[in-house]
């Protein structure tokens, strides 16, 4: 139940500001506005781009309209690639710090039944939940806090992540290149290949660690 609670709260304190300054965003961060304000920083507007990425940890930051614009920007394959590492960063710092806070403070957060169901629970999902959740809106920060909570293998996450990011950047960097007419699409082949590879992926590690 404090899990539950946890969680709720994360979903809270990030609908927060888009609350407040949602409709802000929204009109700041049109594909227009988004193209104009990478465009500003000339020779750096990839590191622009992926600090927008990172932002949207803690800012209602509208990612896939970013990495839209890169694909615009930089092309489909540059473009994917700066997209899918901004979106690889935002899940690898809420991952790290709530990790780096130790099982004493996540004990004391979420209480040690629920620390144990957690660390059961995405032993068995985890990779799933990491990977599927990168396309939702709240889920991927929520998803990475929880993971780093109950500390899920590096290497598992990292994983996960990374067939949930790299999809992802590179369909919406593609749209962006070919115009943004084939959004549906996009959000199919944003949501099945993170699936499609953490199949793959995840039962590579399961017999890595069973030979281990």
């Amino acid at each position: 139940m404090r899990s539950l609670l946890i969680g709720l709260l994360l979903i809270v304190t990030l609908v927060i500001p888009f609350i407040f300054w949602g409709a802000s965003f929204e009109d700041f961060f049109s594909p227009e506005g988004t193209r104009d304000l990478l465009e500003s920083y000339g020779g750096w507007a990839w590191l622009c781009g992926m600090v927008l990425l990172t932002a949207d940890i803690l800012l209602p930051m509208p990612a896939t309209v970013v990495m839209s614009v890169l694909g615009l920007t930089y092309g489909p394959v540059l473009g994917g690639m700066i997209a899918a590492a901004g979106s690889f960063l935002s899940g690898v710092i809420p991952y790290v710090l709530c990790r780096q806070m130790g099982k004493g403070a996540a004990r004391w957060l979420i209480g040690v039944e629920e620390l144990e169901k957690g660390e059961r629970l995405f032993g068995r999902v985890g990779g799933w939940a990491v990977a599927l959740s990168r396309w939702l809106p709240l889920l991927p920060e929520v998803m990475a806090c929880f993971a780093g909570l109950v500390r899920m293998s590096p290497g598992k996450y990292f994983s996960a992540l990374a067939c949930g990011s790299i999809p992802m950047g590179f369909a919406f960097a593609a749209m962006g290149h070919m115009g943004a007419d084939r959004p549906l699409q996009t959000i199919v082949l944003s949501a099945v290949v993170p699936a499609l590879l953490w199949l793959v992926v995840g039962r590579t590690l399961a017999r890595l660690s069973v030979n281990d």
